[in-house]
């Protein structure tokens, strides 16, 4: 590989831009170490020890630093390795080796995520979450089959909360609320059905 070019990061760091468009972040001691250049030519077998000796390693301690800060899906930590100039081979390595400790599970995080928020979010901005985070459509489906969310009893709190008397509520104050829940996610059918009859088991 051809060092293209060498840009500062910040004091330690420097970006390696490789040609074909392939790019590093290394410490200035990384550099010196393996006598990278602008203008040379990096061999595979230099680039093979750097990535066991140096970025193996690095980047397996950035996913369990990132773990022990807060709860993270394999495709968030992908992400943020990726943010880091991270190369495949490094990331590879340091989800296959929180894989194989057990110290990921997205099926355990996407039920943990629910039981958390099931109270406070409708089923469609769980859904919505939980796929941005990575988790599998069929996987997600599963586990609100197991753990369904309670929105009857999330849209009566927020109407209550809002409107303590329905009688007092006009038409635009109802429509206020429903556009409210409907952002949050509820459809217009449950919010509607509740407001007719909020307060029948009063």
């Amino acid at each position: 590989m051809l060092v293209t070019e060498i840009l500062p990061v910040d004091k330690r760091r420097s970006k390696v831009i490789f040609d074909e468009d392939f790019t590093l972040v290394l410490y200035r001691g990384d550099l010196k170490r393996f006598k990278i250049e602008e203008g040379q030519l990096f061999s595979e077998e230099s680039y093979q020890e750097l990535l066991h000796e140096v970025l193996f390693k690095r980047a397996r301690e950035r996913v369990l630093f990132l773990l022990k800060a807060s709860d993270k899906t394999e495709q968030e930590l992908i992400r943020k390795l990726k943010d880091g100039a991270y190369p495949k081979e490094a990331i590879d390595y340091a989800i296959g080796f929180l894989k194989e400790h057990r110290f990921i599970n997205d099926e355990d995080y996407g039920r943990r995520y629910v039981e958390y928020n099931s109270r406070r979010k409708s089923e469609k901005q769980i859904r919505y979450e939980l796929q941005r985070k990575g988790l599998d459509k069929e996987v997600i489906r599963d586990i609100l089959e197991e753990q369904p969310v309670d929105e009857e009893a999330q849209i009566k709190a927020y109407i209550r909360k809002k409107c303590p008397s329905l009688e007092e509520m006009d038409r635009k104050e109802r429509s206020k609320v429903i556009a409210a829940l409907a952002r949050k996610g509820f459809s217009y059918e449950a919010v509607s059905r509740i407001l007719g009859g909020i307060y029948d088991d009063d």
